[in-house]
């Protein structure tokens, strides 16, 4: 089934086709806890008026840049307890798997907010902003003592994309005119064009982030979901049905 079909008015209707199913997907949350428990809070208590149990979709970037970015993914985990949830990998989580292991991949992080997740760990941050290989040999001791066993496996167990009724969710988006099963991993996590201003038909709607926009970004071939929380204080979550598709 079409993810979309257009109206007379040039608005837009969209077909998810969940079979009587309900999604709630979140926004980039880049370390801040305090929105994403207001978030689910406020999914809680609507899901819980209307007698849903909706399944939780994360579309990536729990760490970086904001200041408490152990207490998102510990949040995450908590709740995937508790709730039916799959938490997609972004690539600022691909970006702290790596770092682990390739000094190269440690510098490019720490310029991409890194170094917020770092000092939220307890690591000493270097002082130079250009650190020498072994004072980034050092914070790379640092970070693998610091990162929590149960943090580094939630990471490196993040799957890149899930599939549901006619809706692909993916952290980034894709790459436009290949196969979905064809898709690059690094296009995934990474990819802005040519995929933002494609007017391709994907063949399912994309539910995405990674592109920071004002307001949640409504296209007949994709949705937008970043809306920039570490500097808007805005994280948005979308509650998807069959019959609606509303913005909490």
């Amino acid at each position: 089934m079409d993810a979309w079909r257009r109206r007379p008015d040039d608005g837009l209707v969209y077909w998810p086709a969940l079979g009587g199913r309900s999604l709630a997907v979140f926004g980039d949350i880049h370390g801040r806890d305090d929105l994403l428990a207001a978030a689910q809070a406020r999914l809680d208590a609507v899901a819980g008026a209307r007698g849903l149990r909706p399944l939780e979709i994360y579309l990536g970037d729990y760490v970086d840049r904001g200041p408490d970015s152990p207490a998102v993914l510990d949040r995450l985990i908590a709740r995937g307890r508790e709730r039916e949830t799959v938490c997609l990998r972004g690539n600022h989580e691909a970006m702290l798997l790596g770092a682990l292991d390739d000094p190269a991949v440690l510098r490019s992080w720490l310029g991409w907010g890194g170094d917020a997740t770092l000092r939220a760990y307890g690591c000493p941050l270097p002082r130079d902003q250009e650190p020498a290989a072994a004072d980034l040999a050092v914070l790379q001791q640092h970070l693998r003592r610091a990162l929590p066993a149960h943090h580094r496996a939630f990471l490196a167990g993040l799957p890149v994309a899930y599939t549901i009724g006619a809706l692909l969710l993916v952290h980034a988006g894709i790459r436009p005119g290949r196969l979905i099963e064809r898709q690059d991993e690094a296009d995934l996590l990474w990819i802005r064009e040519p995929f933002l201003s494609s007017t391709r038909d994907h063949g399912l709607l994309v539910v995405h982030g990674h592109t920071p926009v004002a307001a949640p970004d409504f296209r007949f071939n994709r949705i937008n979901l970043d809306t920039g929380a570490v500097y808007t204080g805005v994280l948005t979550c979308l509650l998807i049905s069959d019959r609606s598709i509303e913005v909490l």
